[in-house]
């Protein structure tokens, strides 16, 4: 789509508006001339008051609109009013447009119900935080009262924390095999078994040095999520190494981690030995996930295991003990159903487990799926399946306790964390609300540093392969001494 900006520069906001409401439109910095069909004319003003015109052509039909807001503040707070009036702007040109009524409005954002953390943080009232939504971001009602929630959940999670706690999150970039929605940088095992040892060692020192950082510079650990990849392809023996470094290393820095969760993901690399070593080093929360049960639309998707296996890695955990299960299923999956999606999360409610993440299909640039241009159901049978799973997760005793967005989310929804009363996994919730610092260690690390008091967020990046993040231990010297220095202030 073509852009011209008058009077202004809020190309962020158009842009980020451009990709949420046009998928698949990219913006284009070139002259409108006489027959072009897709375009945008985007103009400001002051007078007092802040002025945004839209006109907005799509496939020749064309929409004119204003929207005007006073600006009042600190230079800030102008300039969020200004950012702010360009999307809601665009976004309203979008509506008369099209019609089209997105359940997240003009929200672009990974974390949507963030607004009613903050809001709530402020003083606002529950129902005052659920009406900004509504109101000022086009939310609908549905969706509004479902951040009301897992924003309420950030909000009480918050609570707890003192300024030197984080979370640690260690990664394991490696799978049995590669799942057609995955862009990620896990890694096949059969392709690459030669860097499963090396990476371990790898690990295991970055886990050291790391583990003395934070003791030193007297930070205290709240939660740990192991994740991936699938840290169950690694073998019993090397789980036992990592976790033994992760508790050696951060001592009395663990003093008061009330989590410890290990995603055992794929049911093809779950063993009773694997599990019993997770459980004898404190592991109280694993993640066992289908994505599916039904048998063809595994196949689809690339997994070599079967219905059968979930059930028999279920029975695994439940025998070893494990306070927390959670189950991850994913709508709208190449060859699946609303009819099989149902049947899918209607078997995940039979095993009794307190956490079911139901995340959306979200279509990834480097994904099978869109190289190989798999059949996927539509938005209208993704909406189906999600409609479906609210109520029948609801019923069940569940309720909405984190959320998340991510770009080309088949139908604009979202991913959402269910559990049963006193099933939260904190980490996840620390993380999606940025609530307090993630330090990372693994390939593909993003360690976030957060100071809620100043809003204050700086990342910093591990090597992102395995055989890179092998070799670049300068790297991660380095990414670890700016996180103490960030705590130095």
């Amino acid at each position: 789509m073509k852009l011209e900006f008058h009077g202004h520069d809020e190309r962020y906001t158009v842009e980020q508006s451009l990709l949420n409401l046009f998928p698949g439109e990219l913006p284009v910095y070139e002259p409108i001339r006489p027959g072009d069909e897709t375009w945008a004319i985007i103009s400001c003003r002051e007078d007092g008051d802040f002025h945004v015109t839209v006109k907005l052509s799509w496939r020749g039909k064309l929409v004119p609109y204003d929207y005007a807001c006073p600006l009042e503040g600190t230079e800030y707070e102008r300039e969020r009013r200004r950012r702010h009036a360009v999307g809601a702007c665009f976004f309203l040109a979008y509506r008369a447009l099209t019609g089209n009524e997105p359940p997240w409005g003009m929200l672009t954002g990974v974390r949507p119900d963030k607004l009613v953390t903050e809001a709530l943080q402020a003083g606002l009232a529950p129902g005052e935080a659920k009406t900004l939504l509504e109101r000022d971001y086009f939310v609908s009602p549905g969706r509004a009262a479902l951040a009301l929630k897992t924003g309420t959940a950030a909000f009480e999670a918050a609570k707890s924390l003192s300024p030197r706690d984080i979370a640690v999150y260690i990664g394991v970039p490696f799978c049995p095999t590669r799942c057609a929605y995955c862009s990620f940088v896990s890694q096949s095992v059969e392709k690459s078994f030669s860097l499963v040892g090396p990476y371990v060692e790898a690990l295991v020192t970055e886990i050291e040095d790391g583990g003395r950082m934070v003791q030193e510079t007297g930070l205290h650990v709240r939660a740990m999520y192991m994740g991936g990849g699938t840290p169950t392809t690694l073998a019993a023996p090397q789980l036992d190494r990592v976790l033994t470094a992760f508790e050696t290393a951060f001592g009395s820095a663990l003093d008061s981690c009330g989590e410890i969760t290990v995603e055992a993901g794929r049911p093809d690399t779950i063993t009773a030995e694997k599990l019993a070593v997770l459980k004898g080093h404190g592991v109280d929360r694993v993640s066992i996930n289908p994505q599916t049960m039904e048998e063809h639309v595994l196949r689809a998707i690339g997994r070599r295991h079967s219905p059968g296996d979930i059930e028999t890695a279920m029975n695994l955990a439940v025998k070893c003990g494990f306070p927390h299960v959670n189950m991850d299923l994913i709508a709208g999956l190449p060859e699946d159903t609303p009819e099989g999606f149902r049947r899918s999360l209607e078997r995940c409610l039979h095993f009794g487990t307190d956490n079911i993440t139901v995340h959306t299909l979200a279509l990834k640039k480097g994904s099978r799926i869109l190289l190989e241009g798999l059949s996927i159901p539509g938005p209208e049978a993704v909406g189906e399946m999600l409609d479906y799973a609210e109520p029948a997760l609801e019923r069940a005793g569940y309720a909405p306790y984190y959320l998340y967005r991510q770009k080309y989310m088949s139908g604009s929804f979202e991913n959402i964390g269910w559990t049963r009363p006193a099933g939260e996994c904190l980490y996840n919730i620390y993380i999606m609300s940025e609530l307090c610092s993630i330090l990372s260690f693994g390939a593909g690390g993003s360690t976030k540093m957060v100071d809620p008091a100043r809003r204050l967020i700086q990342r910093r990046f591990n090597p992102k392969y395995p055989k890179e993040y092998t070799e670049r231990r300068s790297k991660l010297r380095s990414n670890q001494a700016d996180f103490a220095a960030f705590y130095a202030r």
